[in-house]
Order: structure tokens, then sequence, then C-alpha cells
């Protein structure tokens, strides 16, 4: 009955932290914190002649977009893999996959093969961003999911938050190409060692249950629960869920993506801009953390009512942004997007079960990528369309955050009419 894993701690605490450290390093250098680079790459591929001044900024976000698309749209396909191959191996092949993105990109001076770059960069977040990592950690906890959720996804933010801090000032002593490639380091001698080291499957593996309540036999595996995948698609409840999904990452990427290459525009230096995405990131991860622990005491859909309120409530700052008024729309913002993106995992979750999970959670993250795809497509050519100016296109966001908001009212109140779960209706 000896068990070392059980002795002073649960095991799986040591799985979130491992899980938030891939999110930290996988969507740091991919989406939250790349960001900083794109002044500089823009302004590269402008003097080389390789992009057209009339274009830059479609350049630009349709990168970013190629990223955030391919990691959502092979969601699908990555949560069939990951019901049929083991986590581990999968994580350690999206690291490996991450860091090839990151040195070709750094070392290209063709804008195929820069679309190549960010294309390979989403694919990998299929198996080392946020899909695997929630259903690894979801594996290991059921009563604290929430807190654990909460904790897992502010590695997103934190990604954000370091990223910018770390490469700002690279990319003005050496260059954004030298920078790049000293970033990518955090993969190849931190990440895929701590994947490869610290990773269990489950908790059953090493002789426990979820939450680590008591020891249990190898040959007792907790049972699987909730939804198919079919069953799941014929729920009212899943297609509200989804909707409101990319209605809500539609402003989420606009402002983690695009709202840095307006700041130059409405009067803040590029230190300033830095900061400010890393405070939108920073203010995500109170979000996350909060929002997820009272995710645990109350009901989900209720606690992803109040963010939404607060995100949309900061998009009307957009009406008449400005460099005073910037931070204003950026730390409500943040926080509001924290906890709903902590609540829309938990929801899945906790309505669906365990038994089609990765292929439910993958199907919605593709949902959500088309919502945020269409946003930062819409908004790059609405901006070359106004000479770089993206105000216009931020009004925009303000009416979809609106239209995120009334879809989670309609989200509670099927929960509340199925009580709960849609496993009462199905």
């Amino acid at each position: 009955m000896d068990n070392p894993y059980k002795q002073r701690f649960y095991y799986g605490w040591v799985i979130v932290a491992v899980a938030t450290l891939a999110l930290v390093v996988s969507n740091g250098l991919s989406i939250g914190g790349i960001p900083v680079f794109y002044k500089s790459i823009r302004e590269d591929f402008v003097a080389s002649g390789a992009v057209d001044a009339g274009n830059a900024e479609s350049f630009i976000a349709f990168g970013a977009t190629l990223t955030f698309f391919f990691a959502g749209i092979l969601s699908s396909a990555a949560g069939w893999l990951i019901q049929r191959y083991r986590l581990r191996t999968l994580m350690l092949f999206g690291s490996f996959m991450l860091g090839i993105g990151l040195v070709v990109h750094a070392q290209t001076t063709s804008v195929f093969v820069v679309y190549a770059a960010r294309t390979i960069m989403g694919i990998s977040l299929c198996f080392v961003g946020v899909l695997p990592c929630i259903v690894l950690v979801s594996k290991w906890f059921v009563r604290r999911r929430g807190l654990a959720l909460g904790i897992l996804l502010t590695g997103t933010s934190i990604g954000g938050v370091v990223i910018p801090q770390i490469a700002t000032p690279l990319v003005s002593i050496l260059g954004w190409r030298m920078a790049m490639m000293i970033v990518s380091l955090l993969i190849w001698l931190v990440l895929i060692p701590a994947i490869f080291i610290f990773i269990k499957e489950t908790p059953e593996s090493i002789g426990i249950l979820p939450d680590g309540d008591r020891l249990v036999d190898e040959a007792d595996p907790a049972p699987a629960t909730g939804l198919t995948f079919s069953q799941a698609l014929r729920t009212p409840l899943f297609w509200t869920l989804a909707l409101c999904a990319a209605a809500v990452f539609y402003p989420i990427f606009v402002s983690t993506q695009q709202f840095i290459l307006q700041a130059a525009k409405i009067g803040l230096t590029p230190h300033q801009a830095s900061l400010g995405l890393s405070t939108l990131f920073f203010v995500s991860v109170s979000g996350k953390f909060l929002f997820g622990y009272l995710s645990d005491r109350f009901s989900p859909t209720r606690v992803m009512l109040v963010c939404c309120a607060v995100m949309f409530a900061s998009t009307l700052v957009l009406l008449e942004l400005a460099a005073a008024t910037a931070f204003a729309f950026l730390i409500p913002f943040g926080f509001g997007y924290g906890g709903t993106f902590v609540l829309l995992q938990r929801i899945a979750a906790d309505y669906f079960g365990n038994r089609d999970y990765p292929k439910i959670l993958g199907f919605l993250i593709v949902i959500e990528t088309v919502g945020a795809s269409i946003g930062g497509l819409v908004t790059g050519r609405m901006a070359d369309a106004a000479g770089g100016d993206y105000t216009h296109a931020f009004h925009i966001v303000i009416a979809v955050a609106g239209l995120a908001l009334l879809l989670v009212i309609t989200l509670d109140l099927l929960s509340r009419r199925s009580k709960g779960r849609p496993t009462s209706i199905a």
C-alpha cells in the first residue's frame, strides 16, 4: 500500500504545474507573446519588398489567423488522437513542431514560408496547447476541477505576460530574428524535458482516484460517464455553447493580437504598447483563477454571465479609444476574458461528462476558432481599408461582445431548464 505519489501531496498538482508550463511556453510563443514581434516583422518584410505596404496589416493578421485557425480547426482530429495515444507522446510531438516552426519563421525572408511556419505552430497547439492540457488535468480532478482548470489556464495569460517582457529588449538589441531563436530555447531546454520527466497519463496509472481521494487497484479504473459525441450534438445546450464560444473568441483574438497594432495611432510608445499587452494577460490570470474558483461554488453559467458582462462593458471604451483610456479597456477586458475562457472549458466538462470529452471539446474549439479567425481577418481587412486605422473594426468587436453576452444568458436559461446537465434530457 506504500504509494510514493500519495505520501505528502496529490500528484495531480504536479500535473497541473507541468501542464501550466506547457501553456505558458506554447501559447506564449505562438499566440499570446508573439505580437511584440509584429512591428519589426512588418517593417522588415515591407523594407525588403516581400510585402506591399498597403497589405502589411493583412500580412500580419493572416499569419496570426493561420496559427489560431489550424490550432482550432484540427482540434477534432486531435481529440480523436488523444483518445487513442498517450498524451505525453502527443505533447512531446507538439513541442517539437512548435520549436521547428519558430526556427523556420526566424530564418525565412519568404512570405509563403512565414505562413507555413505559422501553420506548423498552429498545428503544434493541437498537441501541446489548450485541448490536450485540459483533457489531461480533467482526468486528475473532478471536485476541484474549476480551481485546477483556473490555475492551468493562467498559463495562456502568463505566457502573454512573460514572453513580451523577455522578447521586447531582445528585439531592440539583437533584432527580431535572433530574439525569436533565443526564446525558442524555452521549448528545447525547459518544456520538452519537463513533459518527458513528469507527465503521468491518469491518477489510476499510479494507483489513486481523481482528486487523490483514495487508493485503488489498477483493475478499478474510474468509469466513463456522460454523453457520447453524437448525443451532445443533439442538445440545444451544445450549440448554444458553441455559438457563444465563437462570439467570445472574436473579441478575445482581436484584442490580444491586433490591439497592439493600433497602439501607435492612439499615442502609445512601443514600450507602453508592450506593457499594455502584458497588463491584459496579467489581469486575465486573476480572472481565470478567481472565476475558476467561484465556479466550484456557484453555477458555472451564472459565473460566466458575470464574466461576459464585464467583457462587454469594457469594449464600450473602444467607442472613444485613446492613450488615456487604453488601460480602461485592457484591464476589465482581461479580467472578464480570463474568467470566460475558463468557464467555456469547465461547462463542456461538467455538462457533457468524460465519455467523449476530447472529441466534444475538440469540436467546440473548432467553432471558437472559426469565430476568432473571422475576427482576425475582418479586422485586418477593415484596418487596411482605413489606412491602418482599427477604429471602425473595433466597433464590430463591441457588437460581437454584446452578442456573446446574449448567448450566455440563453445558455444559463437552457442549463436551468435541463437542471444543469444535458444528460437529463438526452
